[in-house]
């Protein structure tokens, strides 16, 4: 018996994970309902990678992730089309970088007065619930609560030409989104970057008094954080046609990217997106029950928290190096008796 040809490496499971969001799209390329599904849960995965880096690796946890995911979507919408009048493709950076740079001043100034993961939490939602408020009141720039009308990238254009619709095109879009953010990841805390966060992580008085730059880590991992973020609200504004304050409240994306990635599993490198899959799949199995869904839904959602305290994808791992062992050691009492 030979052993199962389990990938390794996190680099060769992202290479799985590509493949089955790939193909997982293909089953339901006629049905839009299911493709938009689809497209809300990569943006959401999307999201929780961001979260993932701040709070997963540095205990910073931001709370304005709406806001920081708004900003980027008006930054982007209100440039290409109001100020610059290009195509939105050349200005998706731009917003990146200017909900980076939010996220960078945050991470910068808790770092420097030693803020703790508390204390973060409620500047952040401080912030949040600030710039959710100016996105409303800045009517003659983004349109108040009645949103910003936003024409898009042009998927409809590239999805007539494959004979597919916008959501299908859009889904392979955020898929090769996910896993470049996935790769980054990968490649973050694999690197000295993932030894400093852990360092810091458990104290970082202590990763200071080694050397460790703990303000320049910190800011570094608070800007790829947001700017990961502001992708996912610019993707959101894509997916939505519009940029509605609305969308990117505390309840409809903090709450929810924070239950995903302690479902999934903080610190984990497939947990933002295992959660982000976990939620939206119970939501479509509960939505039949009509009014009781949101109490059902909060009732799996302790059973989750009560059995699966460190995620999901902890789970998971050790049963795959359980599995990894047994037929190693199967092919190793072959061997022996031939």
């Amino acid at each position: 018996m030979t052993s199962l040809p389990l990938p390794r490496t996190d680099r060769a499971w992202t290479g799985v994970m590509a493949v089955v969001l790939a193909v997982a799209p293909l089953f339901v390329l006629e049905s839009t309902t299911y493709l938009r599904l689809y497209n809300q849960f990569l943006i959401f995965a999307l999201l929780a990678i961001g979260l993932n880096i701040a709070f997963g690796h540095t205990d910073q946890l931001f709370l304005f992730m709406g806001a920081l995911a708004g900003g980027a979507a008006y930054v982007m919408a209100v440039l290409a089309q109001d100020v610059l009048g290009i195509t939105p493709w050349l200005l998706i950076p731009v917003g990146m970088a200017a909900s980076g740079a939010l996220g960078a001043l945050v991470s910068w100034v808790s770092a420097k007065r030693r803020l703790g993961v508390i204390l973060i939490s409620i500047l952040t939602l401080n912030l949040q619930l600030a710039l959710t408020e100016a996105y409303v009141g800045l009517r003659g720039i983004t349109g108040g609560s009645t949103g910003y009308s936003f024409v898009g990238l042009g998927l409809d254009s590239i999805g007539s030409i494959l004979g597919i619709n916008r959501f299908a095109v859009l889904s392979y879009l955020l898929i090769v989104l996910v896993v470049l953010a996935q790769l980054v990841y990968v490649r973050l805390i694999g690197g000295k970057y993932g030894l400093a966060f852990e360092a810091i992580r458990e104290d970082d008085l202590a990763a200071a008094s080694i050397g460790i730059d703990v303000v320049r880590y910190k800011t570094v991992a608070g800007f790829l954080a947001a700017a990961i973020i502001g992708l996912g609200g610019i993707m959101m504004a894509e997916f939505q046609g519009t940029v509605l304050p609305g969308d990117y409240g505390f309840a409809a994306v903090d709450v929810m990217v924070l239950i995903m990635l302690i479902i999934g599993g903080i610190r984990t490198t497939f947990g933002p997106v295992v959660g982000a899959a976990v939620v939206f799949t119970i939501e479509e199995f509960l939505s039949p029950v009509g009014q009781w869904e949101t109490a059902v839904f909060g009732a799996l959602l302790i059973v989750l928290f009560l059995y699966f305290r460190q995620g999901l994808m902890p789970v998971l791992s050790d049963g795959v190096d359980r599995l990894r062992d047994r037929t190693a050691s199967s092919s190793g009492a072959t061997d022996g008796r031939s």
